[in-house]
């Protein structure tokens, strides 16, 4: 069945029930008339959920325009996030595996250097190429682009001052906000994109710094973390929480952190930085426990203020229109993305549900198909999550502590990838798949990978867990050999019976 059909089938977006939205009225179908000044829908922001938003609702036939500020399309996710930090994460990989493993297949190297300004280069070619693609494909389906900062002025009107020091008024029958996020900051520590960088900055460095702290244990921080580790940096992460990425299941997460250490990435957990001094060369941190005690002191070339991101709707005149937010500063809607302002819609980080990249563009898509009279799908407890790292971390659906909690009899399949001949062969073994499903009928609750490349396998247990597959369905699938994949169908055999190879 295809997923539009199941959205049709369910009648509405499918979301989480942690998301918080109106239910207290609903958007009736519009006609569209035709206009020559008015647009259909007005997208503000040009990232993964806006852009998306705007090329799907040019494609069901509606006159379309976006209003992106930065100047290049692709939002914080192409321009100085999900992409740049993945080109990086590659180039500094593979000078790891150039000077720690390719002896060890036969392949000698008499000299490895860092030419960090050719992987600098490289990265922001991959960027600007990717950013050119979507306005390649705004011209292809017909959306009007302008570049501007937007603001509302009415529920129809937005004006916007555009580069130049001008100003134009863009009108709409539909208004999508998509401005999506920013760093979250903390007290008392200022972003100089020098000694102290967010995400952006440490991601255009100019040399290699010999002592690189981070400042949280989420995705981009570990991410970031391991791009100047593996390139010689020593590496610590601060982290206010007792564990690292709270999002993930405990059993992988401490086989993770247990191979980060590994690496040479150090942890100070349950700690809070209470002081920080730049008047040196370089930066110093002053600690203590998250509970309170003795203080003490770290030095770094560079800090990484990691500690999450809030929503981005700064100066975009909501409250001038009449559009709540929670306490948090996200815009609530209901389950067709429509906030309380008529007219007026909402998706992606600047809305409840993870702040991730394909969440946002499954925002777009299914706002414009209800906008377009049709019916949209999105099921926040499905939308799979990936660290990047080496291994990667990939998951979808329920952690162990979640079904523990939710009261439900299950069964825990295991399968670990140090017995999968293709991981074997390629000497790359490192991690396991783990499955959750119900006892009673076998239906897959969650499941979690850990492996070079988590990312890619994850997908599988995706679209199982959308069609509310049991691991029997994946264990009877028959897959290629040899595959990393099959470490998935093992784990499935060992769920709901016993695995073959171990």
């Amino acid at each position: 069945m295809a997923m539009a059909n199941l959205a049709r089938r369910k009648g509405c977006a499918v979301v989480s029930s942690e998301r918080l939205r109106y239910s207290f009225f609903s958007v009736a179908s519009r006609g569209f008339a035709s206009g020559s000044d008015q647009n259909d829908v007005v997208v503000i922001g040009g990232g993964p959920g806006g852009y998306v938003a705007a090329i799907k609702a040019a494609q069901l036939g509606l006159k379309t325009t976006c209003i992106e500020k930065r100047g290049t399309l692709g939002g914080t996710c192409l321009n100085v996030g999900c992409i740049p930090s993945k080109a990086l994460l590659h180039s500094s990989h593979m000078y790891h595996e150039a000077k720690h493993s390719f002896a060890h297949h036969g392949v000698k190297l008499s000299n490895v250097e860092v030419d960090l300004p050719a992987m600098l280069a490289q990265k922001d070619k991959a960027v600007s190429n990717l950013t050119k693609g979507i306005e390649g494909l705004f011209k292809k389906n017909k959306v009007t682009y302008v570049k501007g900062y937007g603001k509302f002025v009415s529920p129809s009107e937005v004006s916007v001052d555009t580069p130049d020091g001008g100003n134009t008024v863009v009108t709409g029958k539909h208004i999508i906000v998509a401005t999506g996020s920013d760093v979250k900051s903390l007290p008392g520590v200022t972003i100089d994109e020098k000694k102290i960088v967010s995400s952006t900055g440490a991601l255009a460095l100019s040399e290699i710094p010999k002592r690189f702290i981070v400042i949280g244990a989420g995705y981009i921080g570990l991410e970031m973390g391991s791009v100047w580790g593996r390139l010689g940096s020593e590496v610590t992460v601060v982290e206010f929480a007792p564990d690292i990425v709270p999002t993930m299941d405990a059993e992988i997460r401490k086989q993770f952190q247990r191979s980060l250490e590994k690496q040479g990435m150090k942890f100070k957990l349950k700690t809070k930085v209470v002081g920080v001094d730049t008047s040196g060369d370089g930066v110093k941190l002053t600690i203590e426990p998250a509970a309170g005690g003795d203080q003490t002191t770290l030095e770094a070339d560079v800090v990484l203020v990691s500690a999450g991101r809030t929503p981005y709707t700064a100066g975009l005149g909501l409250e001038k229109i009449g559009v709540e937010t929670d306490k948090g500063g996200r815009i609530l809607v209901n389950e067709r993305f429509a906030t309380n302002v008529s007219g007026v819609y909402a998706i992606g980080d600047v809305i409840p549900g993870p702040m991730l990249a394909h969440k946002a563009e499954e925002d777009g898509v299914a706002c414009v198909e209800y906008i377009a009279g049709k019916v949209g799908h999105v099921d926040y407890d499905k939308v799979p999550g990936v660290v990047y790292t080496n291994p990667e971390v990939a998951y979808v659906g329920k952690t162990e502590e979640q079904v523990k909690a939710s009261g439900v009899e299950y069964r825990v399949g295991k399968f670990p990838f140090m017995a999968n001949s293709r991981a074997k062969a390629i000497d790359n073994a490192e991690g396991l798949v783990k499955i959750l499903a119900e006892k009673e009928t076998d239906k897959i609750l969650g499941v979690h990978i850990m492996a070079s490349n988590a990312g890619e396998l994850i997908h599988e247990a995706a679209i199982a867990l959308q069609y509310d597959a049991s691991s029997e369905d994946i264990a009877r699938v028959c897959h290629a050999h040899p595959t990393m994949s099959e470490a998935l169908k093992e784990a499935a055999m060992a769920t709901y019976d016993k695995p073959i190879h171990i």
